[in-house]
């Protein structure tokens, strides 16, 4: 990776946390909000894979506990392993189909919040797991669904060109975007 390839995906993630903390913070559902740092390891594992979806999650996760009562390093756990399963599950899979992008972001997110309230609760945090655990992943994965084609262009363009085997580049994953 090169010093821009960095430059741009920490901008990306600057505007992400950014947004989540000035905006959708104050962006209440009875009294639930979003969370759209969630999406950077969903559209990462879309455009790049299983490894690149992993390396954002962690990355993003990183810095969203920055911002979160909750043990440091829970959302990086979490973030890791949904980037990378959103990126194995969508190997096989025609990723310039207008309809994945929001698809594995609501079924991502729901992973993502199911992961961490119970992962939340093992780790000595038993209010994580409540009766409105329903009401978090409901508005979370409707929210990043409908977030998901914009966000996958922003990471689209933030990730460096892929050469694996298997796994498309940037430009091939977003092409029906362009």
């Amino acid at each position: 990776m090169t010093v821009r390839d960095v430059a741009r995906i920490g901008l990306v993630m600057a505007l992400f946390v950014t947004v989540q903390q000035t905006l959708v913070l104050d962006l209440r559902v009875g009294g639930l909000h979003p969370d759209i740092m969630i999406l950077l390891p969903i559209v990462a594992g879309i455009v790049g894979g299983p490894s690149r979806g992993a390396s954002m999650g962690f990355w993003a996760g990183l810095v969203a506990d920055l911002f979160l009562p909750t043990p440091f390093g829970l959302s990086a756990l979490v973030g890791c392993l949904v980037g990378f399963a959103v990126g194995a599950a969508t190997l096989a899979l025609d990723r310039t189909a207008l309809w994945l992008p929001p698809f594995a972001a609501l079924a991502g997110s729901a992973l993502y919040e199911l992961i961490y309230a119970v992962l939340g609760s093992v780790l000595g945090q038993p209010q994580m797991l409540h009766a409105g655990v329903a009401q978090i992943v409901l508005l979370v994965s409707l929210v990043n669904a409908v977030l998901a084609l914009p966000a996958l262009r922003l990471v689209a363009w933030a990730l460096p060109e892929v050469s694996t085997e298997g796994v498309p580049t940037s430009a091939t994953a977003t092409g029906v975007l362009r």
